[in-house]
């Protein structure tokens, strides 16, 4: 998987009497997460309407499960992949050549083809625990996961916006995400906040065992820590996601983002993207994850990257971004 597979493809027949010219096969390679996350079944999606245009385009897709964004930047930078759904606060280091990336420099070459999904940082709370606003935090019992993780990350940007301290709240604690809903029903914490794709497993098993309510995240303080974080965008939770979670509730956070580079041919963007959005009922139908999608949703905030020029053809030629 190299860029020479896009200097092997001239495979163009012609015969006497043919007026035309067959379509070009190319094998395109999708770096994803592991097979237990959302972005290897969303990419499988992806790869699903792409490849149901196959005799059109000449496009073949094929996922690949990896260890995430960091992973998939990397082979995407070296040419060992052809796209990559990529988290867009890694999408953002990568652009910039800061955290991991600051040995390499910028990636200048990063190209962006469409948002896939958005991944709020979420305030789950018990409902007795008298929690009904962001202000109610203080004084509480709040899980933020363990040190390094996107999930603290997050959590400390937003307590950090809020201009409150740790000695602010009850206990600040670092359970793994996959205890934390058995902690809040057990009745260990009161809180937790972690970025997620909705609906969410774990989020509905609190809200069925334990009554579990999300409260919205909203306020000058978000509005600043977006501001500052152009890789941030708002997010809604629709009404009626969860049982007992009868309205929308608002969130924050990064958004799971559809890469490629300016390797990529741009006829070849250009299809990739037409693909995804003249089927778009057929792909918000392939994940629950993907089902609130619109095209605003899809071309709005949350690149850093800028749109690649197949890509971009496209949009204008809908009347989505101006020429």
């Amino acid at each position: 998987m190299t860029l020479s597979r896009y200097l092997l493809l001239p495979i163009l027949l012609i015969a006497s009497g043919f007026a035309g010219a067959a379509v070009v096969p190319r094998t395109l390679y999708m770096g994803t997460a592991p097979v237990v996350g959302v972005y290897f079944p969303v990419g499988g999606a992806i790869c699903a309407v792409v490849n149901r245009e196959r005799a059109q385009s000449g496009l073949r897709c094929e996922v690949e499960s990896t260890e995430g964004s960091l992973q998939n930047l990397q082979a995407l930078r070296k040419g060992e992949e052809d796209l990559a759904i990529v988290q867009s606060d890694w999408q953002y280091y990568a652009v910039k050549g800061l955290g991991p990336f600051k040995p390499q420099g910028p990636f200048a070459t990063l190209r962006a083809l469409f948002v896939v999904h958005g991944e709020p940082l979420t305030l789950v709370v018990r409902r007795n625990a008298g929690i009904a606003s962001l202000a109610d935090l203080k004084g509480k019992r709040v899980n933020v996961g363990p040190k390094g993780t996107g999930q603290r990350v997050l959590a400390d940007a937003l307590i950090q916006a809020l201009g409150w301290k740790d000695r602010d709240f009850a206990s600040l604690s670092a359970i793994d995400a996959n205890l934390q809903t058995k902690a809040l029903c057990d009745g260990q914490i009161d809180a937790f906040l972690m970025p997620m794709s909705h609906p969410n497993g774990a989020v509905e098993e609190a809200a069925m065992r334990c009554g579990a309510m999300l409260v919205s995240l909203g306020g000058p303080a978000v509005a600043r820590l977006l501001a500052d974080k152009p890789y941030l965008a708002p997010d809604e939770i629709p009404a009626g996601t969860y049982p007992g979670n009868p309205a929308p509730v608002m969130g924050f956070g990064p958004r799971a983002t559809l890469l490629a580079s300016t390797a990529m041919p741009d006829d070849v963007a250009y299809d990739i993207v037409k693909a995804v959005f003249e089927n778009l009922d057929q792909f918000r139908a392939m994940h629950p994850s993907l089902r609130t999608l619109t095209p605003k949703d899809m071309i709005g905030p949350g690149n850093t990257a800028p749109l690649h020029d197949g890509a971009r053809r496209y949009y204008q030629e809908r009347g989505w971004l101006r020429p």
